[in-house]
This record gives C-alpha cells, sequence and structure tokens, in this order.
C-alpha cells in the first residue's frame, strides 16, 4: 500500500507543479459552456419580415397591428413594408430579410365572406430554427385572428393543456452536465493518458521497474492518481458551472452528496477505459493524435447537446456503451432534476462497473517488463 499511494503522490505532485495544465484542462469546458450556453438554446429576436399589403382593407391593418404587438412585445421579428413581391422574395433569397408576408388582394372581403382567406408566408428553409421561429409565431397570430369574437357555448375542438414540471430550462443550464463530463474526460486525457505515455517515452517507468512495486501496485497507484485529478476537475467545474447557470442544486446537502457520488463513479469509468485504451501505447503522438476523435466519438453521442431519441440507430448503439451517456444523465437528474438517487442509481451501476471491468482488463496488458 506505502508503494502504491508513493506513486500516487509523485503523480499529483508532478500535476499541481503544472498550474498552466491544472487550468487549461477546466478552459475548453467553462468556455463551451459560457459560448454555447448562451450561442443556442435562445429565443429569436429581431428577425425582419417584409410585408407586402396588396389589400388595404381592414382585415389587413389588423393583421399589421397583430405583427406590430410582436415586435413591441416578445420581439421575434420586425416588420418592413414592401410594395414588390418579386423584391421581397428575392430579398428573402439572398438574406436582406429573413421572411415575408403576403397579403392578397381581396383578402378582407374573403374573411367577411368566409371564402377561405389565405396568406401567404415565404421563408429561406436552410436555417430551419430561424424559419421554424417566424412560421410558429405567425402561426400563432393567424390561429387568434381566426378565433370567432364570440365563442360557441358548446365547445366543439379539442384542447391539449399542458403541464410542465420544471421551470423554464435555459440551454446553458442544459449544457452544464456536458461540460462537467468533458471537463473530467479532459483531465483524464491530459493529467492521465498523455502523462502517462510522457513518462514512459522518458523512461520514468524503467525506474519502477527496477523496484520491488508490484504490477497491481503500479497500476492502481497510476489510475487512483488519474481519478483523483478527475475528481478535482468534476468538483471545480460543478460548483463554478452552476453558480454561472444559476442552479442551485450545489447548495442542497443530499444533492452534493449525490453529486459527489457521481462525480467519483464517472472519474473512475473515464480513467479506466482510457488506461484499457493506452496501456500499451509507446509512442507519446498517440493521445495527441486520437484526442479529438475521442472527443467527438464519445462526447457528441451522449445526449450532450442534443437528444438521443433523435440519433439513428446506429448512433444510438455508440450512445449505449459510452460511459458520457450514463454521467451526462446522472448530472442532469441531480442538476436539473433534483431526481435523487432514484434517478441516478443505474448510471451509477454502470459507471462503477464500467470503470471496474476496464481496470481488470487493463491490468494483466500492463508490461511489467521493459
Amino acid at each position: 500500500m506505502n508503494r502504491m499511494f508513493a506513486i500516487t503522490e509523485r503523480e499529483m505532485r508532478k500535476f499541481f507543479r503544472s498550474p498552466v495544465l491544472m487550468i487549461m484542462s477546466l478552459m475548453l469546458p467553462l468556455v463551451q459552456l459560457l459560448i454555447l450556453g448562451n450561442a443556442f438554446g435562445g429565443h429569436i429576436t429581431g428577425a425582419r419580415v417584409a410585408v407586402i399589403d396588396h389589400d388595404h382593407g381592414p382585415q389587413s391593418v389588423k393583421i399589421q397591428e397583430a405583427f406590430d404587438s410582436v415586435a413591441a412585445n416578445i420581439k421575434t421579428f420586425i416588420t418592413v413594408p414592401y410594395t414588390d413581391e418579386v423584391q421581397a422574395r428575392e430579398d428573402v433569397r439572398t438574406g436582406k430579410i429573413d421572411a415575408a408576408v403576403i397579403i392578397p388582394p381581396q383578402f378582407s372581403r374573403r374573411v367577411y365572406a368566409q371564402d377561405a382567406p389565405a396568406l401567404g408566408l415565404v421563408v429561406d428553409n436552410s436555417d430551419q430554427f430561424m424559419s421554424g421561429s417566424i412560421e410558429s409565431q405567425i402561426q400563432l397570430l393567424v390561429n387568434a385572428l381566426s378565433a370567432p369574437v364570440i365563442q360557441d357555448r358548446l365547445v366543439k375542438t379539442i384542447a391539449l393543456n399542458i403541464v410542465e414540471l420544471y421551470p423554464f430550462v435555459e440551454y446553458i443550464k442544459y449544457l452544464l452536465s456536458g461540460s462537467i463530463a468533458l471537463a473530467m474526460y479532459i483531465s483524464v486525457m491530459i493529467g492521465g493518458g498523455m502523462l502517462y505515455i510522457d513518462d514512459k517515452a522518458r523512461g520514468v517507468h524503467e525506474g519502477y521497474l527496477v523496484t520491488p512495486i508490484t504490477k497491481l501496485e503500479l497500476v492502481l497507484g497510476l489510475n487512483i492518481a488519474g481519478a483523483a485529478k478527475a475528481v478535482l476537475s468534476g468538483i471545480c467545474i460543478t460548483v463554478i458551472g452552476s453558480l454561472i447557470a444559476g442552479l442551485s442544486a450545489i447548495f442542497r446537502p443530499e444533492a452534493e452528496l449525490e453529486l459527489l457520488v457521481l462525480i467519483f463513479g464517472t472519474s473512475i469509468a473515464f480513467n479506466g477505459m482510457m488506461f484499457l485504451m493506452m496501456v500499451r501505447v509507446d509512442d507519446p503522438l498517440v493521445p495527441r493524435a486520437i484526442f479529438g476523435v475521442l472527443n467527438t466519438l464519445l462526447f457528441f453521442p451522449a445526449g450532450s447537446i442534443y437528444p438521443i431519441a433523435a440519433f439513428p440507430p446506429w448512433l444510438r448503439a455508440i450512445a449505449i456503451v459510452d460511459p458520457f451517456t450514463y454521467a451526462i444523465h446522472g448530472f442532469k437528474a441531480i442538476l436539473l432534476k433534483d431526481g435523487g438517487f432514484t434517478a441516478i442509481w443505474g448510471d451509477l451501476a454502470f459507471l462503477y462497473a464500467f470503470g471496474i471491468a476496464t481496470l481488470l482488463l487493463a491490468t494483466p496488458l500492463f508490461k511489467r517488463t521493459l
């Protein structure tokens, strides 16, 4: 045990003597959280919508008043008057405006005659998020204008009453779980995989091999140090990220215990996976070359940015065996839903079992000889 902890102490001392390495391992997840969290998932505001009025009747005036109310309140779009329908379509195509609403001739007459009145909407659907937001907002306005002034005493339509369990979840809060897992992965990759291969290239492990240290002691010492680095990174990003995102889970003792257990499980799983992949590698350039590939292969299919339910079957298969998937699900269950151990026990079981299994597989592969 003393020899094993001596290796762990040596690895931790080396890690703490490189403050730049510590800071840089935390910078990417924090920058990603700040940039992506504020860049995605927000509401569209300030879109430019052209209005071509061929009717100039009372109903077209009501439509433009409804558009003005959107511009003054939720500010999804502002209207720009156009007289040339062809020019408006061309400006939508070239990106000068985002959409164009066409009020056809005789529109007011058709409304009063109940003769299938219709508006035209030209959108640039190359940007699905922008066009979808404009379409949905204008559809809501059309539905409101189509409602009868005096409602029927007998309800003839089906209503949907939506109950949301949680307050509005901003995207930066949704992204925090992925950022925590990414920070721990980077810490394991840099502080475990890369430094482990660098030590082998420098001959540090040759010094271990001439000592009475057993293979198991050497493997456990290296892995305890790697897991400890990941735990520190996970705790730091959890606290800092929660403060940035405005989440209060870190101030509840029960949630703190759940997060700590989950961080330990994630660190064991990530470190065991990385040690298994690097145990036979000797070239220090290999972990640097595969860093981006592993990041893409593990981080994005795990539901960190987009729900797994939207993935094709082959990508879902990757998510099933990806430890990122269970770490991110667990962090979301605690930070966003306050689900308790009931919500994360499956994630914990997979992470601890995965970490122990990969470590057991890696130990026989570790070379005790030069």
